[in-house]
């Protein structure tokens, strides 16, 4: 088995059963997967801001830091490797108040918005999805199974596909 770390602002997609996709500490951060069973393809990104128009310099280095520029390279990139609509099955986590008790940024809840505005754009719905609150959320995508787990305050919950 193989770990394939995804860092913040960061994306990475694999077609090797044996990987496991990764990412750490999401807050406010999304943490979304996208895989095709048939295909045992998965994507794993990790967003931290809603959309680029707020530093388009940083998004030309950096696209998967926003949900908007980067949620789209996933998609046509799995869509190179062979993804087909009807298969994808995406997960999402994250979009949490961690250091937003206040509620006064709103990131979490605005990069799950932009998130859902995309997949509707793209004809595509989500399976899972665990947002908001106040807790951090780890995820990993088993490419093999396209089993999806969250650990979160000590405790581990898997999503088998559906």
């Amino acid at each position: 088995m193989a770990l394939c770390v995804v860092d913040i602002a960061d994306m990475k997609i694999s077609d090797k059963p044996a990987d496991t996709l990764i990412t750490y500490s999401l807050g406010s951060c999304l943490g979304v997967t996208i895989y095709d069973p048939v295909l045992q393809l998965g994507g794993m990104i990790h967003c931290m801001l809603p959309l680029s128009k707020v530093d388009k310099e940083k998004a030309k280095i950096r696209p998967y830091m926003f949900v908007d520029t980067g949620m789209q390279l996933m998609l046509g990139s799995l869509y190179e490797y062979g993804l087909r609509k009807a298969r994808a099955v995406i997960n999402v986590a994250g979009g949490s108040r961690v250091l937003d008790s206040q509620g006064v940024f709103k990131i979490g809840e605005r990069n799950f918005t932009v998130l859902r505005k995309i997949l509707w754009k793209n004809g595509l719905l989500m399976n899972v999805q665990e947002v908001g609150g106040n807790k951090s959320r780890t995820v990993s995508l088993d490419v093999g199974t396209g089993r999806f787990s969250i650990k979160s305050g000590g405790k581990l919950v898997h999503y088998d596909l559906p």
